[in-house]
């Protein structure tokens, strides 16, 4: 089975400014297999929409306890960017897209979180297909949240890349 492994951040990814100071900067790749798609939407629509039921399940009890302190669920930042007339994947807007690199991402008044997905040449010569994350904190409700997350949050990339390798390994 492939797995999903921690690089270093890019440095030529658009998220590059917003490294600096940031509450949580992280970056996960996994080796996809011949014949993957190309295009990052696709890709970035199979690791993020169809998750496992743990992950559904987590994000329910995420949106319950965040419901109380006024923090949007992830329901509700899907809704609100389709109102807006932005495309969603999963539940997060889709900001930005290019050839290279395709921008996910909201800010909510606890903090501000960006996903970038990259189409690299690995190590081996194979695609990768790379995540980035950033986040910046804005008040002690988002540096509580973000102390309790960060966990889930990269066991959850994790397995969502690997879930998705193993979609597109039929």
């Amino acid at each position: 089975m492939i797995k999903a492994h921690a690089v270093p951040v890019p440095s030529d990814s658009v998220l590059a400014p917003l490294y600096v100071g940031a509450d949580l900067l992280d970056a996960f790749a996994i080796h996809l297999p011949a014949g993957a798609s190309g295009d990052l939407e696709v890709l970035a629509r199979i690791a993020f929409e169809r998750q496992a039921g743990w992950i559904r399940m987590l994000t329910w009890v995420r949106d319950a306890v965040m419901a109380t302190v006024g923090v949007k669920s992830s329901r509700a930042i899907g809704a609100a960017a389709a109102a807006r007339g932005l495309q969603v994947i999963g539940y997060l807007p889709l900001l930005s897209k290019s050839a290279g690199e395709l921008v996910m991402g909201g800010d909510d008044r606890h903090l501000d979180f960006r996903a970038a997905i990259l189409l690299r040449t690995g190590a081996a010569g194979g695609r990768e297909l790379v995540v980035v994350t950033v986040v910046h904190c804005h008040n002690r409700l988002g540096r509580t949240y973000l102390a309790v997350i960060a966990p889930f949050h990269r066991t959850i990339l994790r397995a969502n890349l690997e879930r998705a390798v193993r979609v597109m390994e039929g």
